[in-house]
């Protein structure tokens, strides 16, 4: 195997070995806690511009299935893992992983101390790396990796979104879903739960949305900073009180936004299948599904208008919004992911009974 390494902008460089596509990368590097969904996790395309580190130290023991992507193809740039599994075994299995990030020219770097990694992105947040299987000086790494853009600035949802309008489902309750980079469960959980889906790209006007005459709108999760959606920002604020509104990740955050409040930038994100947040209106703990590095701002929302429904246990972030006199709520985690348990579901019909 190739050597590869991965080079940090605080000055760290992890020597490994490659897998995946022999090629080279520049991102935000990442970490997810996750111990499976590693597919659903490179076909998100939240993870559009990151290098995911996985801390489970085995990979890819059940292979590659067409069946479970998230979008039609993979979106993370970089994949980092303790120890691949090159003989997988799955009845669905139809590529190893390391034969899929092939396929999309993605690289990837193994037998590196993935534990390290994590604690050094946990203490001092993520950083901009650059994964490569080059045989460039690390010195001449080491000055590139500084010219690797931030995440904030870039505009990710643009090659996220659809680029024509679709419709998906029989249902009686017509929701027209704002595609800025969606997770395709999150259409399949409301065509389950009786809609009829239409998918419009992120640009759509507030005139163009309402001339489909949409039952509901449902806002999709997505990759970057809220803060360079502006356009949806202002389409959204039409929305409200206008019809009912679902917000999920990036959805969510962006009705934080269109609400007059602020968003900022988490130290290191939430991402893995094993985040607890808690709904302050009935006291439960539901353990949830995560993917994001950003986050709306407690202080900043009116609290005349808008109620903090949920918090994440472990910092105390905001994970669930809702209006106090309009049917609009939204969570910033993740209810169509079920990694494992499926307490969120419910939030689905919740928008269902406002529709």
């Amino acid at each position: 195997m190739k050597q590869a390494r991965l080079v940090l902008e605080d000055g760290t460089i992890f020597y490994g070995k490659s897998f995946g596509a022999e090629s080279e990368v520049g991102g935000e590097v990442v970490f997810n806690t996750g111990m499976t969904g590693y597919q659903e996790i490179l076909t998100d395309p939240s993870y559009s511009g990151e290098i995911v580190t996985m801390t489970y130290p085995l990979i890819g023991n059940y292979g590659i299935n067409s069946i479970d992507f998230e979008s039609v193809r993979p979106y993370a740039r970089g994949f980092v893992v303790k120890e691949f599994c090159d003989f997988p075994s799955n009845w669905r299995m139809e590529l190893s992983i390391d034969a899929f990030l092939k396929r999309y020219q993605i690289p990837g770097i193994c037998d590196i101390d993935t534990r390290a990694l994590t604690k050094k992105l946990r203490n001092h947040g993520t950083m901009r790396g650059i994964l490569t299987t080059s045989d460039e000086p690390d010195q001449s790494l080491l000055e590139r990796v500084a010219t690797v853009p931030d995440l904030s600035g870039q505009e990710f949802v643009k090659s996220a979104t659809t680029d024509h309008v679709y419709t998906e489902g029989t249902g009686n309750k017509h929701v027209v879903l704002m595609d800025f980079g969606a997770k395709a469960n999150i259409i399949r959980s409301l065509v389950k739960h009786g809609c009829r889906v239409t998918v419009v790209p992120c640009t759509t006007t507030f005139d163009e949305i309402m001339q489909f005459k949409p039952d509901g709108i449902m806002l999709s999760n997505g990759p970057g900073d809220p803060k360079d959606v502006g356009y949806a920002v202002e389409t959204v604020k039409k929305l409200i009180g206008k019809l009912p509104i679902f917000g999920i990740c990036l959805g969510h955050q962006i009705i934080g936004l269109a609400l007059g409040g602020d968003t900022y930038k988490l130290k290191f994100g939430h991402r893995g299948g094993n985040h607890p947040v808690k709904n302050l209106i009935t006291g439960k703990v539901t353990i949830t599904s995560q993917n994001h590095g950003f986050a709306v701002r407690e202080d900043s929302l009116n609290p005349d208008e808008v109620v903090i429904s949920h918090i994440n246990v472990n910092d105390r972030t905001v994970e669930g919004l809702q209006h106090r006199h309009y049917p609009l709520f939204s969570v910033q985690y993740h209810p169509e992911a079920a990694p494992g348990p499926q307490d969120s579901e419910a939030l689905f019909e919740q928008f269902v009974g406002y529709m």
